[in-house]
């Protein structure tokens, strides 16, 4: 069972009780949730905000590889996973990213939790621009795709 979803920062914000409906249920005795929110600083910058760029289809198809993968590499079978990544412009301390996940067991849900939020973070293409409190801002670096 997969939810995923581009959230529209400029018009909805990411809500952890959407990722708790979902994942609401008996047959899973863990649930973790991994949320990334913006920090003020990075690299020694005063950062005041970000704002995610992507193209939705590619990530929403890159988030049903990783599940798929999940499976596959951990071996977990029985699992829920909810995805939510902003796009647009994000404050300091506002939620950038919801994976939410529910298995049998605690062991592989921590498992699972950590392989998709460092699996997206290696192949999803979602670029970052932060904004600093000189009024500067910069795309970040990332990682290459043809990886």
């Amino acid at each position: 069972m997969l939810h995923t979803k581009i959230i529209d920062a400029s018009v909805e914000k990411i809500e952890i009780s959407n990722a708790e409906d979902f994942l609401n249920s008996s047959k899973f005795g863990a649930v973790i949730y991994f949320v990334g929110t913006v920090r003020d600083n990075n690299e020694n910058k005063e950062v005041t905000g970000i704002t995610y760029d992507a193209k939705d289809s590619m990530v929403i198809k890159s988030f049903e590889e990783i599940y798929e993968d999940a499976e596959s590499e951990l071996n977990i079978k029985n699992k829920a996973v909810f995805i939510e990544h902003v796009k647009g412009y994000v404050g300091l301390s506002e939620k950038s990213i919801i994976i939410g996940v529910a298995c049998k067991h605690r062991d592989e849900a921590y498992r699972l939790s950590r392989f998709i939020i460092e699996e997206i973070k290696k192949r999803t293409p979602i670029w970052k621009k932060e904004h600093y409190k000189n009024e500067e801002s910069e795309w970040l670096k990332g990682v290459s795709l043809t990886q």
